[in-house]
Formats: C-alpha cells, structure tokens, sequence
C-alpha cells in the first residue's frame, strides 16, 4: 500500500536533508504519470492558461478554471501531495474573498494545499486561511511584479536577490510565522536562498532561479520534458522532447492514411 505524501512528512524530509521534488501539471494523464513516478508534491500551476489554454498571461485564469483543472490533477493523483494556486483576483478583493477562493479549491477542487503568490502582501488573507484549517504554500522573491517591494527595481534575478538578501530572509519569517506549511521562494539565487533555507523552519522549495541549495526544486511538466509546441526542434537540455516525438509520430500517422495504411494506435477497423 502506498504511503500518502503529507505536510509533516515534507517538514520531516527537510530535518533529515532530504530533497522535496515537486511538478506543475495541468491533466489527468500527466498526474497519474508524476504519481506513479513518485513525485512528492503536484502542483497545479495558473500558468495553466498560457501554457494549456493559449492565454496572454496568468493574470486572465479565473477561479472556476482553477477549481476544474484542480479536480482533473485530483483525479489522477493518489499518493503525492497536491496544491492548486490561488489565481489572480481573491487575494486582491481581500481576505474575505481569498479565504473563500480558498476554501473552493480544497472542498471542490480537492486540493491538499493552496499556493499563494505574492504572500508577504497578504499576511492577513493567510493567516486567515490556515487559520480555517487549510495549508499554506507561500510563494515570495523577485519577480517583475513584485519589483516594486524590493526598492522599485526593474531587473530581477539572483543577483538582485543577493543585494536584497535581509529584505527577503524577513518575508520568509513572514509568511513563517502566519502559518505556512511550506514556502516557494523564486529566483533565490545561491546566496539569499541558502540563508532563507538554512534559517526558516519549513521546507523552503523553488523553482524559476533555484537550486541544490534549497530544500528542493519545483518545476513545470511542460519545461522539463519539452512538452509545449515551442520545443520542436529546441536545442534546450530537457528530459525529453515530447514535442518532437508527437509531431514525428502524427506525421507517420498522417503517412499511414495517406498511404491506405492501417493505423496504429487502436483495435482494427
């Protein structure tokens, strides 16, 4: 029987230095793949719209789609964890609505955990939240939406982050001592995201501009095994390239029919 992947455990993986590995995913196929392959946190990304859905920039996802892509992921997941993102727009209306938002993806979407970017400009929306008995998966650090926290300064990325180090160790107490289970910390860079890890109590993870130096790393489906159209014929370091291999395959597929050929992928006509 499998052992189910809680919060507890992940706190306990990050006493004994074990790493945390966590990946987006937006479908039922593609959850049941990272659970079997033994993953320890599923995240349900809102980058969903850009990625699956062909929108501009996260910021359209709404909490319905959230609640529906949450519920496929559920479905194929038994074992790891699994955190939905708060979208754009509850955190903003204020801790009323967030908690709401919040409660909706746990109770209809299934989430174990909801993830809330930004968190340092919410402390009461998550207090609020966990204090309703839901997890907390605070996401905080450089970012061209958060510049304006950090000074106003436009250019993002690890360096900065060694520059802002103290600004970014005390939103990690933050978000700590309102109650979250876990913290995602982007573009830690090597320098602040060691001192982040080191000194905060909870699992510190990330995934844009992390590295070995954190608890452990989160990373989309989509980049990791060239999953995205874009990766037809990229040269990038991946795991795979699923795009390449899916329009390789349709063309045969489309060589077969053309050919009078039976197809391959099904019971015979």
């Amino acid at each position: 029987m499998e052992i189910k992947v809680t919060i507890p455990a992940l706190q306990e993986m990050k006493r004994q230095g074990r790493k945390i590995v966590g990946v987006v995913v937006y479908d039922f196929q593609m959850a049941q793949i990272v659970d079997r392959a033994g993953v320890d946190i599923v995240s349900v990304g809102d980058s969903v719209g850009m990625n699956l859905w062909g929108q501009r920039t996260q910021l359209e996802v709404t909490l319905d789609q959230m609640i529906l892509t949450c519920q496929a992921v559920r479905r194929g997941v038994s074992r790891a964890l699994v955190s939905c993102d708060l979208p754009f727009g509850p955190l903003q209306q204020g801790t009323e609505a967030a908690l709401s938002a919040a409660s909706r993806l746990t109770t209809e979407g299934g989430a174990d955990m909801v993830k809330v970017d930004g968190g340092p400009e919410y402390p009461d929306a998550i207090r609020a939240i966990v204090h309703s008995g839901i997890p907390v998966w605070g996401q905080f650090g450089i970012t061209p939406h958060t510049a304006h926290r950090y000074g106003g300064i436009v250019n993002t990325g690890p360096d900065l982050a060694t520059q802002m180090k103290d600004h970014l160790l005390e939103d990690a107490r933050l978000l700590e001592r309102c109650g979250a289970s876990m913290l995602d910390f982007t573009n830690s860079g090597p320098v602040a995201g060691a001192e982040v890890a080191r000194t905060i109590s909870i699992p510190v993870i990330g995934g844009l501009g992390g590295g070995p130096w954190l608890d452990g790393r989160v990373r989309s489906l989509f980049a990791a095994i060239g999953y995205s159209a874009t990766a037809v014929d990229d040269k990038a370091d991946r795991y795979a390239n699923v795009a390449d291999l899916a329009l390789n395959a349709i063309r045969a597929l489309i060589e077969d029919v053309r050919a009078g050929r039976q197809i391959r992928g099904g019971a015979p006509a």
